[in-house]
């Protein structure tokens, strides 16, 4: 198989010509194999798929509940179907097909990847999110897919029923949150269902580093960074984009992912009138979060002062997403609340938490949340 697609290969490109079906199918033909009209078929599909397509990856991308492919080699390929990582049997005929696919795809959203640029982040088109890396730098050339969902899901599919009512009262009261969690936990699900639940009147202004939120909701407006190519020049970052969107007439204001200086636009934005504003932010634990926005903040240029007084006035709700061991279930941990303590600094008091069964337990800052949602939510 692998001689026959180097000579299709090396006949497709001394024609030139884009590698449709019908230029693939002509070109096996010209190699003059004894092949049925069958054979012929199922070839033309599994090439045009390595010249074109995503290669022997391609059946698993069609899957409805796939959100990951994850690339270790040409021997080893994994997926996420909502239930933790599987091993596929799907298997590359050697090192250099992997590296073709890697560079292809780079190649097709715009981004180079070689030996001078081993590492590649980029979206493909129709939104697939790829990160590729080739040796020396792994120990093969690696490849990670991330799949956008093709709808949203409504917030009952993502959340138990108490949290429904919770995170439903939490967008009704226009309340400024983040959504935290670990990688591939979820986080960016469940933001796209909560937009879906904001008025159809008001306008969504999205910045995000990589188009990944879906929201179904009929006012949306779209604006995504861009890396800056080969001579350095033309990138645009998520700060620029957090500065721009202010200018758009945002009702609501989201940051796919807060993780660098435009944390610091966002704060000052949130506390300039912009009610309802949102994002998303990796952390360990509600807890956690004070200290990783005042790390982004500083290294920004804001004092630990400034940062924490910023964030009392700018943000007031954390709802935090785990991943369970073992399954690799995702589902919400808990709901925090912005306190300050009496030395002026900035904490997340835990309000809720939510049992492995869905059940709600109110804590500490439960009185404080429901004053924050006022007749929105009422505290156990």
């Amino acid at each position: 198989m692998t001689g026959l697609s180097d000579a299709v290969r090396g006949r497709l490109a001394g024609t030139g010509g884009e590698p449709t079906a019908g230029r693939v199918a002509a070109a096996l033909r010209a190699e003059e194999r004894l092949l049925g009209d069958r054979e012929v078929l199922a070839l033309t599909d599994e090439l045009r798929a390595e010249f074109v397509g995503t290669g022997p990856l391609e059946p698993l991308l069609r899957l409805p509940q796939v959100t990951d492919v994850l690339v270790n080699g040409p021997d080893e390929v994994w997926v996420d179907a909502g239930s933790g990582l599987t091993r596929t049997p799907i298997r590359f005929p050697d090192e250099a097909s992997l590296r073709r696919l890697a560079q292809r795809l780079t190649a097709a959203a715009g981004r180079r990847l070689d030996d001078a640029s081993p590492c590649a982040d980029a979206r493909l088109p129709g939104g697939i999110r790829l990160h590729a890396v080739l040796p020396p730098i792994s120990r093969g050339t690696c490849l990670s897919l991330r799949l956008p969902r093709r709808t949203a899901f409504a917030l009952e599919e993502v959340v138990p029923p108490p949290a429904v009512e919770l995170l439903t009262a939490l967008m009704a009261a226009r309340a400024a949150f983040l959504i935290t969690g670990g990688t591939g936990t979820g986080k960016t699900t469940l933001l796209s269902s909560l937009l879906g639940l904001v008025d159809p009147a008001e306008r969504l202004v999205l910045v995000e580093d990589s188009a990944e939120l879906n929201p179904d909701h009929p006012h949306v407006v779209r604006l995504e960074t861009r890396p800056p190519n080969v001579e350095g020049a033309g990138g645009v970052t998520l700060h620029d984009l957090v500065r721009q969107a202010l200018r758009m007439r945002p009702d609501r204001l989201v940051v796919g992912e807060v993780r660098g200086p435009e944390v610091r636009d966002l704060l000052a934005a949130l506390n300039t009138g912009h009610e309802g504003g949102c994002g998303t932010l990796h952390a360990n634990r509600t807890a956690d979060v004070p200290a990783r926005l005042e790390a982004l903040a500083c290294a920004a240029g804001l004092s630990r002062e400034a940062v924490h007084s910023q964030l009392a006035a700018a943000l007031d709700v954390v709802v935090h997403l785990v991943r369970d061991p073992g399954g690799g279930r995702r589902r919400i941990a808990g709901v925090g609340v912005f306190q300050r303590t009496g030395e002026g600094l900035v904490e997340v008091a835990s309000a809720v938490s939510f049992t492995p069964a869905g059940d709600l337990l109110p804590e500490a800052g439960a009185s404080a949340l429901a004053a924050r949602l006022g007749d929105h939510w009422a505290a156990p």
